[in-house]
C-alpha cells in the first residue's frame, strides 16, 4: 500500500506545494503570500492532512513555520464554505500536533498552538477580484452574526493570469503552475484533454524551475491532471442535476434518491469510494451516515486499491 502522504497527491497543486523534496517552493509561497523574506527551506514541517488517517478529510497543503500553521487550498470552483472546512481541517491539525506532543487538553496547563493562516488559491473560470475575505460569520443569520463567539477569516486569492500580479512574479513556482493550467485550458478548446495536458508539458519553456519535476514525474503528473479536470466536471455536472431535481420535485426523498444514484455513477465512472464520491460531491455528514449503507453493493464493484 501507498504512503499516506502518497496516496493524496491527486492534484498537481498539492503535488508542486506540498513536498518534503521541494519545501523550497513551499517557502517561496508562503513569501509571496506573506511578504516576507525567509531563506530556509527546513524551517518549514509539511503537516497535511490524509484522507487514510482523517477519515476522508484532507486538504491540500499545511506546514508549520515558526509560530504559524498555514493552511492552503487550491480551488478551481467557488466554495463559500471553505471557512468551515478549513477550520475543521485546522481543528484536526490542532488534535494530531498535540497528540504527537503528548499534551493534555484537559489539563491545567495552557496549550501554545501555532497561530493559523488560512488561504483558497482561487483558479476557476469565473470572474473574481484578486484579493477577497471568507467569513464564517457569512454563513450565520445577517441579524445575529455579530452574536456569534466564533470566527473564521479565509483570504481567496485569484492566482489566474493577470490576476495577482504582484504574488505570481514574487514566487515563481505559482507563476508556473498557473501558466501550465491556463495552457492546457487554452489547448483543450482545440483537442481532447490528455492530448492538451501533453502539449501543455512539451511546450512549457525550459527555464520553468517545475518542469524537472514534472518531466520526471510525467505519467503521475498527467494522471493527476486528467483525474482532477474530470472531478471538476463530474461534480458540476451532479450538482446541477441534484438542483434541478430538488426544485422539481422538492420533496427529501427525490433529493435523496437522485443523490443516491450520482453517487453511484461517480463511484463507478471514477472508480472511487463511497466516502471520496460523497466528498466529491459535498454530502453533508448526517447524509453521508445515512447513505453508507446503500452505497456498500456499489463499494463492492470499485476496486479495492482506492477504497481508502
Amino acid at each position: 500500500m501507498p504512503k499516506a502522504q502518497e496516496e493524496y497527491k491527486d492534484r498537481l497543486f498539492c503535488f508542486i506545494f506540498g513536498s518534503d523534496a521541494h519545501k523550497d517552493w513551499t517557502l517561496s509561497l508562503y513569501n509571496a503570500v506573506n511578504g516576507s523574506s525567509y531563506t530556509d527551506p527546513e524551517a518549514i514541517t509539511i503537516a497535511t492532512l490524509t484522507q487514510v488517517v482523517y477519515l476522508g478529510m484532507h486538504n491540500d497543503v499545511a506546514f508549520l513555520i515558526k509560530d504559524e500553521v498555514s493552511l492552503y487550498e487550491q480551488q478551481s470552483t467557488f466554495n463559500p464554505n471553505m471557512p468551515l472546512r478549513l477550520m475543521q481541517y485546522t481543528s484536526n491539525i490542532y488534535e494530531k500536533l498535540i497528540t504527537l506532543q503528548k499534551r493534555n487538553k484537559y489539563g491545567k496547563t495552557l496549550i501554545p498552538l501555532p497561530v493559523p493562516k488560512l488561504v483558497v488559491f482561487y483558479n476557476g473560470v469565473s470572474n473574481a477580484p484578486d484579493e477577497q475575505i471568507l467569513r464564517l460569520s457569512d454563513a450565520f443569520p445577517a441579524e445575529r452574526r455579530d452574536e456569534s463567539d466564533i470566527e473564521v477569516r479565509v483570504r481567496m486569492i485569484n492566482i489566474n493570469q493577470g490576476r495577482s500580479i504582484n504574488m505570481l512574479r514574487a514566487c515563481k513556482p505559482l507563476e508556473e503552475y498557473t501558466w501550465t493550467v491556463e495552457t492546457i485550458r487554452k489547448f483543450e478548446k482545440e483537442m481532447e484533454l490528455t492530448a492538451a495536458i501533453d502539449k501543455a508539458l512539451d511546450e512549457m519553456p525550459d527555464d520553468y524551475v517545475i518542469k524537472p519535476y514534472l518531466e520526471a514525474n510525467r505519467k503521475e503528473v498527467k494522471t493527476m491532471l486528467l483525474t482532477e479536470y474530470n472531478e471538476r466536471e463530474t461534480m458540476e455536472l451532479f450538482k446541477e442535476e441534484g438542483r434541478a431535481e430538488g426544485r422539481a420535485e422538492g420533496r427529501e426523498e427525490g433529493m435523496d434518491a437522485k443523490n443516491i444514484s450520482n453517487l453511484k455513477t461517480v463511484m463507478r465512472k471514477m472508480k472511487v469510494s463511497a466516502r471520496k464520491a460523497m466528498d466529491f460531491l459535498d454530502i453533508s455528514p448526517e447524509d453521508q451516515k445515512k447513505y453508507a449503507p446503500l452505497l456498500k453493493e456499489a463499494s463492492e464493484e470499485v476496486p479495492s486499491a482506492v477504497q481508502n
